[in-house]
């Protein structure tokens, strides 16, 4: 028994001893009860946007969007009738729209079965708080119609197109999240262990630069993550029969994303003692960039003050970007994404390039 106790004591002193260790037995937890507690706090809570096209003009159709109005989770934006309402959800990346058709005041006069149409993606929780809110004022106007019998309805439209399943919209956040987590703590770990090993003062003897040697890496990555593209949409499509559009903009917005994040993991590994602190240093980073991201939550669904925190997030624009391509179709939108994950990628690639030391490695 005391060999037993001497042994565990021993492993303890060990384990919590590496930076790694102590970060997934307490910080990572710490982590992740603080982050999730911020987001779900906010659900429910804070307003969506619902922008609302009214088609029909009628007292009835203002009178249905002043009660929308009233509610206390979502904020109604008017789209002009004259508007091509597919084409304004598609130019602004809309999440949900709802549209009132034209007849919609006829309909309650004579208490003839009519429908809205919400257009939305059934993948973010902001659609889920619309169409429940639209649904409970068809609930309440049904009601004063014609003591709850169903006189007005509901229809869902997909935002982009029909052919899109759920899979398609989740699919951009987790190859978004792929890219991150394959170049930075992988980098992270290379360059920490080239370091501790000495490796650094090995190269710095060969013709090869820091930016050559870093380059051969980011080419690595993206070729990495476009086999991981390809590999796992092939298999969305064989499974979950998804459509998601390929253009040459993903594979920018990954070839962008790599360079990022794996200069990122060059800074990282380049300055710590050891590997295991490297990696704790990544995690710490990437958890919850993850999750404040987009990735997994929707950001217009956090508390405001997480939102403002996902805007200074790089991940949130490599994930939009893709979204925006890949589902939306919307490509204007799509290269500001690319352009502001460049813009961050060049920085960073010149400050690993240049800042980190190989002969003081």
């Amino acid at each position: 028994m005391r060999e037993i106790l001497a042994d565990m004591v021993a492993f303890g002193r060990q384990y919590l001893r590496s930076p790694i260790g102590a970060f997934f037995a307490f910080i990572f937890p710490v982590l992740l009860i603080l982050l999730f507690g911020a987001i779900f706090s906010g659900v429910g809570t804070s307003k969506v946007s619902l922008p609302v096209q009214d088609q029909d003009a009628s007292p009835s159709s203002r009178a249905f969007i002043d009660l929308l109005n009233r509610s206390p989770y979502v904020a109604v934006t008017i789209v002009p009738a004259g508007e091509n309402l597919a084409d304004f959800i598609r130019a602004n990346s809309l999440d949900v729209a709802l549209e009132i058709p034209a007849g919609f005041g006829q309909a309650t006069a004579t208490k003839h079965p009519f429908n809205l149409t919400l257009f939305g993606d059934p993948s973010r929780s902001t659609y889920t708080q619309a169409a429940s809110v639209v649904g409970a004022a068809l609930v309440q106007t049904n009601f004063v119609l014609n003591q709850a019998q169903p006189v007005l309805g509901m229809t869902s439209e997909p935002i982009a197109s029909a052919q899109f399943t759920y899979m398609d919209y989740f699919l951009p956040g987790i190859v978004g999240m792929t890219v991150m987590t394959s170049s930075l703590y992988s980098m992270t770990g290379v360059a920490s262990e080239y370091r501790t090993r000495r490796y650094f003062k090995l190269l710095a003897t060969t013709p090869l630069s820091k930016g050559g040697w870093l380059s051969a890496k980011i080419a690595f990555y993206f070729l990495l993550m476009v086999a991981s593209l390809l590999v796992t949409l092939a298999v969305g499509v064989a499974v979950w029969q998804m459509h998601a559009t390929l253009t040459v903009v993903p594979f920018a917005l990954i070839a962008a994303g790599v360079v990022l994040f794996t200069s990122l993991g060059m800074l990282i590994g380049s300055v710590v003692k050891d590997p295991s602190s490297g990696i704790a240093i990544a995690n710490a980073i990437g958890f919850p960039m993850m999750f404040l991201s987009g990735s997994f939550f929707q950001i217009e669904a956090m508390p405001s003050y997480l939102q403002s925190v996902a805007k200074v997030l790089p991940l949130t624009y490599l994930n939009d970007g893709l979204r925006n391509a890949m589902i939306y179709g919307n490509t204007n939108l799509a290269l500001t994404d690319l352009g502001i994950v460049s813009i961050l990628a060049v920085v960073v690639f010149f400050l690993a390039a240049r800042l980190v030391s190989w002969k003081g490695a």
